[in-house]
């Protein structure tokens, strides 16, 4: 084929210059078009006129007509000022007339109203009233006011009157009113209601949705700030900007403030499964890396947080009953340890250690179903071990969020309620629901089908706000987009290669030993059975030792890094394997490889270090702050 008809630039430059060359044209012909199109207007008139005139009057119209005729024949320059005066009134006549605006409602907005003024009347018309301002067949336009109607024909927006008598700061009152308009003013929408209580009107505006095509990405934020999510322009006095799709735009969102002067230092989130609460915790885990150390617990042991697992700053990622047992005891104990630290420094009239002030943040995703697996064992709630953090996080610098579903919101414990005055609901929920957890209803009205992250956040005493919350999904997940999988890993820190390291070499410390010592006792015999005593022995020895130092010493999570202080327990406390392992003068072969054991050399599998002083599983020792960091503020993680 030639390639004029193959190729798509020239078509495209040639449909380019036809469209130009039509709009020159347009633009040089327009004032004959106009003439013309008001020609045409004359004609018809003068026909419709021709058309209206009775047949006995007909005659003497024409004789008229062809008077004026003569009449500007016989004048100067009469055929001239005719013509001219004739294209005038065609120029006039052919104009461009703009469309004309209703002064008013069209019948069916109007319909509309009268149905939302009657549905009110027994709301807000009490008997003996002389002047009602609610009554059946009144005056509906006397109340309402400054009204906008959408495409369909349904109301987004108006303002109403209601009488001073009506009990505006009732809460159910409210709702019964609220409820009403919702209905009359068409579902599937969500309106905010606006009372104005000194003026005793109420407003009705339709909330727009909220974008649900932000990603995970860094925010720009300071220090102890995490982004819950985006809300209404409206509701904050704040915006930041943040990248949807290729387009950059400003968005408000609803931060939460931590640390030292934080009213809310600890966030609870509830929400129906699927509604996006473990999105949540991830979008603020990732936040949070840049800033501190994070330790994950993940009740539903489905691997939503493996994506974190050994990378740095992250101390454990635990789904185990056991592991997350003993890391919540570890928890514990650090955050004592930072309390007793900081409370000699305040004395002796120095700063707090750096490593004191680099924030710890626990994240626990359904604590309920762990204290179920608990309660099925016969073992302790898990959650127990929460009260220390949550009630002195704030002052060491730790901060707990804790996730559950809503339906499980009766099985919390009391320190998990009282101390999580950051509150968030997602999902659809009644408003009862959302009341509850809260402690404030919302002022607008639940959508039935919402997407997921869609809720509602209160921060301690402040309003209500609607929250969407970043698209932050599992990069390991199959159904996961490629430009959310990548948005998540670009924001996931560096793999913990040296602590991987020392993890594979105890690993195979380990299983030398554990080969000579099975080798030891096919030889011995009997004496194992005596070793095996002395060895239990010790451990019960080293645990007593070790519950008698933890107000001084952490609860076993040893590190050989000589950047963060107080990190190992103490080595003149701690006993030692070579001083009860041999009771007798016969040389124990099981105690004999317990010997070689090191003292203070970090245990760490990954992300998970195994201590044997402590009995079960203890977090790898958090990351230490960098040298170059200012001496008031932590600095951020590169």
């Amino acid at each position: 084929m030639p390639r004029i008809l193959t190729d798509s630039a020239p078509v495209a430059r040639g449909r380019e210059f036809a469209r130009s060359a039509a709009d020159s044209a347009a633009d040089v012909f327009h004032p004959l078009i106009m003439i013309s199109r008001g020609l045409r207007r004359l004609l018809a008139a003068g026909r419709r006129r021709w058309s209206d005139t009775p047949e006995d009057r007909r005659g003497s119209l024409l004789f008229m007509a062809a008077g004026t005729v003569l009449a500007v024949a016989l004048v100067p320059y009469g055929p001239l000022l005719a013509l001219v005066t004739l294209m005038g009134a065609a120029a006039w006549a052919g104009r461009e007339r703009p469309a004309e605006v209703p002064a008013g409602p069209a019948d069916a907005e109007t319909d509309r109203l009268r149905a939302l003024y009657e549905a009110l009347v027994p709301y807000f018309a009490i008997e003996g009233d002389p002047t009602p301002l609610y009554a059946h067949d009144g005056d509906w336009e006397s109340v309402f006011s400054d009204y906008e109607f959408d495409e369909t024909g349904r109301p987004s927006r108006f303002t109403l009157k209601y009488p001073p008598y009506f009990t505006d700061g009732d809460a159910a009152s409210r709702a019964r009113i609220e409820q009403v308009l919702h209905a009359k003013s068409g579902r599937g929408r969500e309106y905010h209601f606006a009372w104005d209580e000194e003026a005793n009107q109420l407003t009705l505006t339709v909330l727009p949705p909220l974008p649900t095509d932000i990603a995970a990405q860094q925010f720009v934020t300071t220090h102890g700030e995490t982004v819950l999510g985006f809300t209404d322009p409206d509701a904050v006095q704040r915006t930041l900007p943040v990248a949807a799709g290729e387009a950059t735009r400003d968005e408000p969102p609803v931060v939460w403030r931590t640390g030292l002067r934080s009213t809310e230092p600890h966030l609870l989130v509830l929400g129906r499964p699927g509604a996006g609460a473990t999105t949540l915790l991830r979008s603020i885990a990732l936040q949070a890396l840049f800033y501190g150390d994070v330790l994950v617990i993940d009740g539903n042991g489905t691997g939503e947080y493996a994506c974190l697992a050994g990378r740095t700053g992250v101390m454990g990622v635990e789904t185990g009953l056991s592991g997350a047992m003993a890391t919540l005891e570890w928890a514990a104990h650090e955050t004592e340890r930072r309390l007793i630290t900081a409370n000699r420094a305040r004395q002796a009239g120095q700063q707090a250690p750096d490593d004191i002030r680099w924030p710890l943040w626990i994240i626990i995703d359904r604590p309920t179903a762990l204290a179920h697996l608990a309660a099925a064992e016969g073992r302790e709630d898990p959650q127990r071990l929460l009260q220390v953090p949550l009630r002195h996080g704030r002052a060491a610098y730790v901060t707990v969020v804790v996730a559950d579903q809503i339906d499980c919101a009766g099985m919390l414990s009391e320190p998990v309620l009282t101390h999580t005055r950051a509150r968030v609901v997602l999902g659809p929920a009644a408003p009862e629901e959302v009341e509850a957890v809260l402690g404030a209803p919302p002022h607008t009205t639940p959508a039935a089908d919402v997407p997921p992250g869609r809720g509602y956040a209160r921060l301690g005493s402040g309003p209500v706000h609607r929250l969407q919350v970043p698209v932050t999904p599992d990069p390991f997940d199959d159904a996961t987009s490629e430009a959310h999988r990548q948005a998540v890993l670009s924001l996931l820190p560096e793999r913990a290669a040296t602590v991987g390291a020392a993890g594979d070499a105890w690993e195979v410390e380990d299983t030398v030993d554990a080969a000579a010592m099975v080798d030891t006792v096919a030889a011995a015999g009997t004496v194992a059975a005596a070793g095996t005593a002395n060895t239990a022995s010790m451990v019960d020895t080293a645990g007593a030792d070790r519950t008698a130092d933890t107000e001084y010493a952490d609860d076993g999570a040893v590190t050989d890094e000589p950047a963060t202080p107080d990190r190992t327990p103490n080595p003149t406390t701690t006993p030692t394997p070579t001083t009860t392992v041999t009771p007798t003068a016969t040389p124990d072969p099981i105690a004999t490889p317990a010997t070689t054991v090191p003292d203070n050399t970090p245990r760490t599998g990954g992300a998970i270090g195994v201590d044997l002083l402590f009995g079960g599983v203890a977090p790898a020792p958090p990351s230490t702050p960098p040298a170059s960091q200012e001496a008031t503020v932590p600095p951020e993680r590169g």
